[in-house]
């Protein structure tokens, strides 16, 4: 699971792109106990999702045209430019060049099947992850997933790993270095039946699944996928914000959440 120490290809930051700041702060207030802290004046409505005073998530107004409201995972990386030459080189596309704000660097890509992603150059992220109403795992959905990887071990050095999951082969993965466990972050899985677009899902724990997709959907959220319980890993729910942001939670097992 997720942690703190972020190295080359962790999810090291987590942000929202939402066109009302104020419902989407008071629908995840509700649903996870989020405090929203502005970032200043100066930062045109961004802010940061805070529980227990540590940073869990970010949110900010939508600036692409034509953008759709999305969670956007960032990856850390050395170097953000050599980050965009490498998407680029490997079919990919670079939505949002590298740019400087202040010590951190940043750029957003699309992956060659459709997924948005970013990278962030920084020493910092998270100040909270792999604890009850924080990130503890994210996971891409596309169409060929074996090509994705080849794509992003391309960019990071990630190892994967199969497993079988229930009507699927699932791929977790893991950052390059250390422990290949005990670095997994996330996985990779196929679409199913063309319902689904190319993207990466963000996925929080929390103690309770099924009374976490209850406040949800009274507060105005939809459940993409009921409460489950999958074998080895948890039990888990797809969800919906209101302005049609997808999310999951987890209730990991012992084992997993050890």
């Amino acid at each position: 699971m997720l942690g703190t120490d972020f190295r080359t290809g962790s999810p090291v930051w987590l942000d929202l792109g939402s066109p009302d700041i104020d419902a989407t702060t008071a629908f995840y207030g509700e649903v996870f106990g989020w405090r929203f802290v502005s970032a200043g004046p100066e930062a045109g409505g961004y802010g940061f999702f805070q529980k227990d005073g540590a940073t869990v998530a970010a949110v900010g107004p939508l600036t692409e045209q034509g953008a759709t409201p999305a969670w956007m995972t960032y990856f850390n990386t050395a170097d953000a430019r050599a980050t965009a030459d490498a998407v680029t080189s490997a079919g990919g596309t670079v939505r949002a060049e590298p740019m400087s704000m202040g010590e951190v660097w940043m750029a957003q890509f699309t992956d060659p099947q459709g997924a948005q992603f970013a990278v962030l150059q920084s020493g910092e992220g998270l100040g909270r992850t792999s604890e009850n109403d924080a990130l503890v795992w994210v996971e891409l959905h596309v169409g060929d997933p074996e090509a994705a990887i080849a794509f992003y071990r391309g960019l990071f050095g990630w190892r994967s790993a199969q497993m079988q999951a229930p009507g699927m082969t699932y791929r977790v993965l893991s950052i390059a270095d250390g422990d290949q466990q005990e670095g997994s972050f996330g996985g990779a899985a196929p679409l199913r039946g063309g319902q689904e677009q190319a993207r990466w899902v963000p996925y929080f724990a929390v103690a309770d699944v099924d009374a976490t997709a209850a406040r949800a959907e009274n507060n105005g959220g939809t459940v993409l996928m009921p409460a489950a319980d999958v074998p080895d890993v948890g039990r888990i729910a797809w969800l919906a914000d209101p302005i049609g942001a997808v999310f999951a939670i987890l209730k990991p097992n012992p084992r997993q959440a050890a």
